[in-house]
């Protein structure tokens, strides 16, 4: 599909960082140390908020760098498992403390390539410090259960780690969805080779270093980056006996195959989504119509944001002036400064992501009806106006697939069957949010709508409840009780005297 070539005028200021405030991480974090890659495929880096070179010259990890990685992974692996659960949760209470005290640095590392927010980053390093305590709490939760116990016999269950575990990261929120993973699975006993994403790997590799001060054994948390040839030496490496993924559909089935096919290694997948918003009469409508304007979270770079928006037809024409007034404000921000308070809008990650959203924005012109934005912004950086199509075909592409861009198409409905039809008529099965008063209408569409996580009026996340995409949005569980036991294996003892 051709990119537009109506290109929007932006007056914003001219922003140049300041590269010497904090080290940039340029190397891989193998055995408790910085290390060079030993390929030659040397990448640069460039700011997506003003094309500015962050870092000149990355090493992206091959083959051979996976290699060490995993072997540094089975030694730690053995000192890790000796010490005793206490020693490992207070290991992951030190770590989580450390993150939370370099968090201005982590949240720099992401401005200044990215773009991200300084609010929305506090928010995810806030989650990513209450993954790792979370979890540190977890780690007595793993204890043997007896089933039957008579004179001459005992029957008992125990959970074992798998070993080395392989962690690979999105692009869009690094930071928290590494201390998920890795917390959870060093809680179970496991060692990690994790690969950063490619796109934005300098928050994850410095929070990977963190775990050496925090008294984590070298080798136990590996940390490389690389584009998709390092993802699938992962998953296809023989000594690697799970892999947690978090990424496109796509890219997902990719992983799956190569578990499959090497040793049938354990997967998790937590991928795609198209989360529908449903607004009936009765709810708030103000906040509701805030929830509709947060797929600008990110600027629609987010799995779980509510892009296909339905109200009723009768508060339609209500709410809809709201949404527009809502990414207005939002457009009227874009350009700022990441690293100032004030700023709350923030570019899309890089150009490649860019020319895709705007290939599906002039898509969407053709299966649907325009309201307002979706213009390439002239300058440097990776900016666009956010678009709201209404009026889609059925089968429009800017309804179907996960576009990861500020795409909002808004529907109106008539009633309950039709809206449960319309929100539950995707592939996708991530989340799903309802605003409504009407606790019976709640509860029929918590148990109707075909999500792994349902929200009512905006409900609050929680670490302590599992997250995980149903259909193709994902296979198994993270987070709470059954997030830990995903990253651990049983075994049935049946003992006779």
């Amino acid at each position: 599909m051709p990119v537009p070539q109506n290109i929007s005028s932006l007056s914003r200021p001219s922003i140049s960082f300041d590269l010497n405030r904090y080290p940039i991480p340029s190397e891989h974090f193998i055995d408790g140390r910085w290390t060079t890659s030993k390929s030659m495929n040397k990448q640069c880096y460039t700011s997506a908020v003003n094309d500015q070179v962050v870092c000149e010259d990355f090493r992206w990890a091959g083959k051979n760098d996976v290699e060490d990685a995993v072997e540094s992974a089975a030694t730690g692996l053995k000192e890790w498992q000796s010490l005793s659960k206490a020693e490992r949760r207070d290991a992951l209470l030190r770590y989580g403390k450390l993150v939370k005290e370099h968090a201005e640095q982590i949240f720099w590392l992401e401005a200044i390539l990215v773009g991200k927010t300084r609010k929305f980053s506090m928010f995810e390093i806030d989650h990513a410090v209450e993954a790792l305590t979370y979890f540190a709490g977890l780690t007595f939760a793993l204890d043997s259960k007896i089933v039957e116990r008579e004179e001459d016999h005992v029957q008992y269950m125990i959970r074992q780690p798998y070993g080395i575990c392989a962690v690979v990261l999105p692009f869009n929120g690094p930071l928290v969805c590494y201390c998920m993973k890795v917390a959870a699975a060093l809680a179970a006993g496991n060692a990690v080779v994790v690969k950063a994403s490619e796109l934005n790997p300098f928050s994850t590799l410095f929070a990977a270093s963190l775990a050496i001060e925090a008294g984590i054994p070298p080798g136990v948390i590996n940390c490389v980056t690389g584009d998709g040839s390092v993802g699938k030496a992962l998953a296809e490496h023989m000594k690697i006996r799970k892999i947690s993924f978090t990424g496109s559909l796509a890219v997902g089935r990719e992983v799956q195959v190569a578990a499959a096919r090497s040793n049938l290694k354990n997967v998790t997948l937590q991928l795609s989504g198209k989360s529908p918003i449903i607004v009936f009469p009765d709810a708030d409508l103000d906040k509701a119509a805030r929830h509709c304007g947060m797929f600008l979270a990110l600027n629609g770079q987010g799995c779980t944001l509510g892009t296909r928006v339905y109200l009723h037809k009768s508060i339609f024409e209500k709410i809809l002036p709201k949404i527009e007034s809502l990414v207005q404000s939002y457009d009227d921000n874009l350009g700022s400064d990441p690293l100032e308070d004030g700023t709350w809008s923030s570019p899309l990650f890089h150009h490649r992501q860019r020319e895709r959203v705007l290939q599906y924005i002039e898509q969407g012109k053709k299966e649907a009806t325009l309201l307002r934005g979706g213009e390439p912004i002239q300058g440097p950086g990776c900016f666009l106006r956010p678009a709201i199509f209404v009026d889609p075909h059925p089968d429009a592409r800017i309804l179907r697939e996960e576009i990861f861009g500020p795409v909002l198409v808004v529907l109106p409905f008539e009633d309950d069957d039709e809206i449960l039809r319309l929100a539950n008529d995707t592939e996708y099965g991530l989340r799903a949010y309802v605003w409504t008063k009407d606790l019976g209408r709640a509860f029929r569409f918590t148990n109707l709508l075909e999500a792994g996580c349902v929200g009512v009026n905006e409900g609050p996340w929680s670490l302590h409840t599992t997250y995980g995409g149903w259909k193709q949005s994902g296979v198994g569980l993270e987070n709470g009780e059954a997030g830990l036991l995903d990253w651990v294996q049983t075994k049935s003892v049946m003992i006779r005297a």
